[in-house]
Order: structure tokens, then sequence, then C-alpha cells
């Protein structure tokens, strides 16, 4: 303890002073409270300039570079192309205009594996896991099959993985080139046993991931990935005369019964369409996609949605294909354009047994046989479910057999792409 003489001699004064003059010494406890206080409010201000400060740098930040979170802002490098269509469409098709790209990683359907894991429920309960699976993949990121696969897997664990050129080749299969033409049946022999994990190490060396899939209904669930900074998300929609695609879907009954139920839940109860209500459904959802793009669209959609109809698709493949490509920045290569004449002008049979297979085969004629196939009283009855998609998308509705069998009345009506304005948040 200081010596008596070195105390203040008033403690209640906040003023000290000393016994003796000139000499420095502690001040008690009470008396540095005050000094205390003063250094915390000291700290409190410069913690409230530099926050000032951070918020004015963020501000001048946004205002110069758009908001962080925004799909306005720099977009990655790779782009991702979702492909959303209803069964029996042509889906497979277009996939197929994409996996041949030297440039795409492809996937057919990976949705598929959640469907058939989780089959007890209904499409729309399964819509957030469907778009959970189909985030990943587009970030290369293959994990998100482990809860719906076997621990140790294949590339023929993989629904449809033949299908798929990028998975056919460099790296994942060393068999064949990146820019070759792959055939499903090659692949099937030679690539099955190659380890999982080369889909993951594929799908990173690609400027492109594209996926195709049958599981959305609703255009709404995909605002989460549109609006993903870490996406540069593009929907390419394909629609087909609902009259084709029962036509279609009366070929392959059997292998549409489990996902049939799912639509119509079911509870896991397999089903036949007999009463087209599950294309009443798909006809449904083609509506609220296409309206939802098109009617006052959110301004995150602007440029990232196109509509193709599979029978303009099919009467001028080149044009179509080549205004697909713009959309998804690639270029249409010569061996690419030989390989769509070629396949779009076969002479295979318009009929297949197996519900993906993609044979050579005049394309026309497909897109046009149930005029020929499909009983009227079938038409009458797909008419009457699909109306309002037939209407919107331009198909002509028939009034009688001899109408319907009639090549020379054209069903299929004009449509002027982009024939809708975008509006901003601001106009709604």
């Amino acid at each position: 303890m200081p010596p008596r003489s070195l105390l203040p001699t008033n403690r209640s004064d906040q003023q000290l002073t000393f016994s003796q003059p000139g000499r420095r010494c502690l001040p008690s406890a009470a008396a540095r409270w005050p000094s205390r206080m003063v250094r915390l409010r000291v700290s409190s201000t410069t913690v409230a300039i530099l926050l000032a400060i951070q918020t004015g740098f963020l501000l001048f930040l946004y205002a110069h570079h758009g908001s962080f979170l925004s799909p306005s802002a720099e977009k990655p490098a790779r782009v991702h192309v979702l492909i959303i269509s209803s069964w029996r469409s042509g889906s497979s098709f277009v996939g197929q205009l994409f996996s041949q790209h030297p440039d795409v990683f492809y996937l057919m359907e990976p949705a598929w594996h959640v469907w058939g894991t989780m089959y007890q429920n209904s499409a729309r309960v399964l819509h957030m896991a469907v778009r959970d699976l189909v985030r990943s993949v587009f970030k290369c990121d293959m994990s998100v099959f482990d809860a719906y696969m076997p621990w140790k897997r294949n590339l023929s664990d993989l629904f449809q993985w033949a299908v798929s050129r990028a998975l056919c080749t460099k790296p994942a299969c060393e068999y064949f080139e990146r820019t070759e033409i792959t055939s499903e049946r090659s692949c099937k022999t030679l690539c099955g046993k190659y380890p999982f994990s080369n889909v993951e190490e594929a799908c990173k060396t690609y400027s492109h991931v594209v996926l195709k899939e049958v599981r959305f209904f609703d255009l709404r669930v995909l605002y989460p990935l549109l609006t993903d900074p870490t996406l540069n998300l593009k929907i390419i929609h394909l629609v087909r005369d609902p009259r084709a695609v029962v036509k279609s879907r009366e070929q392959t009954v059997k292998a549409l019964t489990r996902d049939n139920g799912i639509v119509l839940n079911t509870n896991g109860t397999k089903v036949d369409d007999s009463q087209y209500k599950v294309m009443q459904e798909i006809c449904r959802s083609h509506i609220q996609i296409y309206e939802t793009a098109t009617l006052k669209p959110p301004e995150f959609l602007k440029d990232r949605y196109l509509m193709i109809r599979f029978e303009d698709l099919v009467r001028d493949p080149l044009a179509e294909i080549s205004a697909m490509y713009r959309f998804t920045d690639l270029q249409l290569t010569g061996k690419l354009e030989n390989w769509i004449y070629n396949i779009t002008h076969g002479q295979g049979p318009s009929r297949r047994k197996e519900a993906f297979q993609i044979t050579s085969r005049n394309a026309v004629n497909v897109s046009q046989a149930w005029r020929d196939l499909l009983p009227f009283e079938k038409v009458k009855k797909v008419q009457d479910v699909c109306k309002g998609a037939l209407n919107i998308l331009g198909y002509q509705l028939v009034d009688s057999e001899k109408e319907q069998k009639d090549l020379s009345v054209e069903l299929v009506l004009p449509y002027r792409r982009n024939q809708f304005s975008w509006v901003s948040f601001g106009d709604e």
C-alpha cells in the first residue's frame, strides 16, 4: 500500500489533489471509473463509425454492381439448361440434340431416382426433393444420389446413363473421344462398369450442364434456382399436341403406370390413364408454366425461358435447333448438323417398343401419326380435358373424323416466338 501522503486528500471530489504536488500517483478505483466510462463511449462511437463506413461501401457496390444475391450479378461461367416437358412429348429426342454436343454434360431425368424411391408421395410433394437434386447436379455434386442409389455403384446404376455422350466419352469412359457421336448400345457394352465417381469428374470438365426432366408441374418451384447467383439457368419448355401425346402414351402403358400413380397421388398404387386424368394434369401444368413465363413474368425470367413445340422442331429442325443453341450459348457444328438431318429423315419404324429409344425415323410422319391411328372418340376425349392447353399452345381442334384424317387441314397454328413483352416488378 502506498504511503498515506500519496493518497488523495479529497475522495469525493473528482478533481484529485495530492498532499505532495508534483508527484504522480495512481488514483483510487472510484476515481478511475469515470475514465473507463469515457473509453467505453469512445469505443462505441468507433464501432458506429466503422459500421457506417461498411454500410456505405456496401451501398456503393450495390448501386454500381447490383445485389450480391441478385441474378443480375456476374453470372457463373458454366451454363445450366433445364429442359422441362412431359412424358411422350419428344423430350428424349430434344435431350439428344444437346447430349451429342461436345460442350455439353447431359443427364436424362435424374429425378427418376427421387420418384422411384419416394413413390408413395404426390408429384407436388416431391417437387422440393426433385428441385434439390437438380440443383446439386447442376453444381456437379453427385453426392445427392446417396439417398436414392446403392452405396457401391457404377455408371450403369444411373437412370438412362448410356444416352449421355458425356458418360460414354473421356474422362467418364476411355473408349470414346469427346467429339464423337455415340450410340447407346456401344456405350452400354463398353462403359457400364466404370465407377460412379466418374460422373462428377466428367461434369466438372464441361461448359454446359443440361438436364431433361418431366417431373416439374409448376414453374414457380424453379424460382429458387433462377435466383440462385451460383447458377446461370435457362429453361427450355418443350410441348407437343396432347392428342399426339395420348397416342404415344398408349404404346408404353406399362412403363408409365407408376408415374401415373404419383401424378394422381394414389399413395403408391400403379394406375393406367384410361380416363385421361393424367393428361388433364399434364395439360394444366403446361398452361401454368407457359402463362407464368409469359403473362407479367418476374424480371429474373427475362431471356431465360424458351417455349418449343415439337411439331415446329420436326418440320424445320435446323432452324429450331439453332434457336435453342443460340438461347443456350452453343454453336452448331457440321458433324451435329449431319447427324440431326439423318436422325430426322431416316426410314426406321414409326413405332417403338422401348419407351426411351431414339431411332432414325421420319420425324414429320411421326408427329402426325395420331391423325391416322387415334380413334376419333379418343380425340374428342383428350380435346375435352386439354382444350385450354390446345388453344393456348396453338393447336387447332377437330370437329369430325374426316377433318382429323385430312392432312391438308393444318392443325398446328403459326406461333411467333417472343410474342410477349417483359415487365419489371414495378409494373405489377
